[in-house]
């Protein structure tokens, strides 16, 4: 059952390189096998994901209109490079793009601005509405009622005439329940039609366009290996991750929201990994356990909210003003991972692996600055009420990942694999930036070995995506929703290439 150090690394490489649909953003899956390959070794390789989201508005969505594909395509690169300084010394150079997303809604949905679009929902529009006008009105004094009716109707107040119809108005108010009542029903109605031009106004400062989000990260590992014998290897190295991207919510769904835009720059961080790998090379058996630190990045995100002037309607004039003319960083902290490999031979030029990651979803979150300040002054109207604001983005749970499969070698020049995978998600309910919750897989890889030192390698993986509920920012950790999204799908394709030197 021996198998030669090239065919165990050749039969490992032909696992197309298409990282995983998964929960929240995560996208390469982070491996280090290249950095496990024996001698000098570097490979280069892409990987496509083709996915079909679709659904339909549900929950608290007044309507139930379908919501067409919202999840583009990308393509993500990666590269490795691991150099054998001596026999107990090494050094790898790995590049990645561990998180991402690409999203766009269209069509008619509460994704997507319409001429309908309201500032907040109706009901809690209609509620505010109702107790502007009634405040404003009992706030008036008879004097005040008396003065708002005549301007209505015309009369120069500043005239001899006028004051005189005044006081013989302020009079028969005074005196006249009947006139009393007739006065204070035009003054009311007058009152109702200022706080509906007001709402009108506001209203018409709601984006236009569809949702939306695209989020690249980059990662960059430095690593050094210490190799006591043939059988370990302990490894550690520096991380540099840069993240960049924008968001813009738009549609009903997101309310007051409605025409906000995030800008995130690329900014940079650093952070580390650390692990152990164990083998015995003569029957392909190889185990390895990896671990990476979150990372923080501190950027003063660019954010755009053109309908903060509605705060008004809340009495929160001061405040629309202070948020507008506020900056302050936000830090955006990718999470921590533990990523665990294991192959072993099972006949001769035949392996079986397995890996299993886990990702620290629950404790991410993402609030930009003056989305969090708006957010704890709406917080209160939302259903369930938010006194302290909420989070543009946020998951409830941690992700775990498990791959499985079995890679034989047929000749010299050809090998090929087969593997399933199943991913938990992230929770649900969760985002409307990213409605998937896990999926299972199946996939399948081959490789070309032209010479020993070289190969190509492609394979092709079928997702079933999880289905899910959609939540909005305002709504998370609760179980309402606006959208559900069920029996999608989606294709990945990678193509590898190697070389052992």
């Amino acid at each position: 059952m021996k198998l030669k150090h090239l065919s165990t690394a050749m039969i490992l490489a032909t696992l197309p390189a298409t990282g995983v649909f998964a929960a929240a953003l995560d996208r390469s899956g982070q491996s280090m096998s290249a950095f496990l390959q024996p001698n000098n070794y570097f490979e280069a390789g892409i990987s496509v994901l083709d996915p079909t989201v679709e659904g339909k508005e549900a929950g608290v969505s007044a309507t139930r209109r379908n919501i067409s594909d919202m999840g583009n395509d990308y393509y993500f690169p990666n590269a490795a490079l691991k150099l054998q300084l001596s026999d107990k010394f090494s050094f790898g150079l790995l590049y990645d793009q561990p998180f991402g997303a690409d999203a766009e809604y269209s069509g008619q949905n509460v994704f997507v601005s319409d001429p309908s679009n309201t500032i907040l929902a109706p009901a809690a529009l209609d509620s505010i509405r109702t107790n502007t006008i009634n405040t404003t009105f009992n706030n008036l004094t008879a004097d005040q009622r008396v003065g708002a009716l005549l301007k209505a109707q015309g009369v120069d107040l500043t005239s001899q005439v006028g004051q005189q119809q005044y006081i013989a108005t302020l009079n028969a108010y005074n005196n006249d329940p009947t006139k009393k009542a007739v006065i204070d029903a035009a003054v009311k109605q007058g009152v109702a039609t200022q706080v509906d031009a007001g709402i009108k106004q506001i209203n018409g400062l709601l984006g236009t366009g569809n949702t939306k989000v695209k989020v690249d990260t980059q990662n960059l590992s430095f690593v050094f290996g210490f190799q006591p014998n043939q059988n370990w290897n302990i490894y550690a190295g520096g991380v540099y991750q840069t993240v960049k991207g924008n968001v813009s919510l738009r549609g009903q769904a997101y309310s007051i929201y409605n025409g906000y835009d995030a800008d995130i720059k690329e900014t940079g961080g650093a952070g580390w990994l650390a692990g152990v790998a164990y083998q015995i090379p003569e029957i392909a058996l190889k185990a390895s356990l990896t671990y990476r630190s979150e990372i923080d990045h501190d950027v003063n995100i660019r954010e755009k909210i053109p309908t903060l002037s509605a705060l008004s309607l809340l009495g929160q004039d001061a405040t629309a003003a202070a948020i507008a003319n506020s900056s302050a960083d936000t830090t955006i902290t990718t999470p921590q991972s533990v990523n665990f490999d294991f192959q072993t031979g099972i006949m001769a030029n035949t392996v079986a692996f397995a890996n299993v990651r886990w990702v620290n979803w629950k404790d991410f979150s993402i609030q930009p600055y003056k989305f969090g300040q708006l957010s704890k002054v709406v917080g209160p109207l939302a259903d369930p009420s938010r006194p302290n604001g909420f989070n543009l983005v946020e998951y409830s749970d941690d992700q775990w990942t498990v791959n499985a499969g079995v890679g034989r070698k047929l000749n010299e020049k050809w090998a090929g694999n087969v593997s399933v995978g199943w991913d938990s998600g992230a929770g649900n309910p969760v985002t409307t930036l990213g409605p998937t919750e896990g999926y299972w897989n199946v996939g399948v890889g081959v490789q070309y070995s032209p010479t020993p030192q070289t190969f190509i390698a492609g394979g092709v993986k079928y997702f079933w995506l999880g289905d899910a509920k959609a939540q909005t920012g305002a709504q998370a950790g609760s179980d309402q929703y606006v959208a559900e999204f069920s029996d999608n799908n989606a294709i990945a394709y990678g193509l590898k290439l190697g070389y052992k030197f």
